[in-house]
């Protein structure tokens, strides 16, 4: 079973409630840097079971993310208890999003500017 999810299933998923650390990659399916992305991710995912980490399609999830305007792509949204911690394009890279996890676990993340259309899919996640 991957442990990279689809977006559509965080809702439903047993641990959110639990306020782990959620990480959603937002791509685009004809995105060849985010389908290269993917296995990286999905190893990041598998390597911490802590945390949920859920890959959204921006036109398959639409209904989900809204207008979430995006400047490259992969971009990173990182919530907890549906709060933004993270958001931002991301080099392609394992090494890269590890320490900006890692970074994000210790600290708590970086205070920033959150588009209201990300801290609108935080309230989401939240339920």
């Amino acid at each position: 079973m991957s442990a990279l999810l689809p977006l559509k299933t965080l809702l439903s998923h047993p641990r959110l409630a639990d306020g782990p650390l959620v990480v959603i990659a937002l791509c685009a399916e004809w995105c060849g840097t985010c389908r290269e992305f993917q296995p990286a991710l999905e190893r990041i995912a598998a390597a911490h079971p802590d945390m949920l980490t859920a890959w959204a399609d921006i036109e398959d999830d639409a209904e989900i993310v809204g207008d979430i305007d995006l400047d490259s792509f992969p971009t990173l949204a990182i919530f907890r208890h549906g709060e933004p911690l993270h958001f931002g394009p991301s080099l392609p890279l394992e090494a890269v999003l590890t320490r900006l996890i890692e970074r994000i676990v210790l600290d708590g993340g970086t205070p920033q500017h959150i588009p209201a259309e990300v801290a609108a899919l935080g309230r989401w996640l939240a339920g």
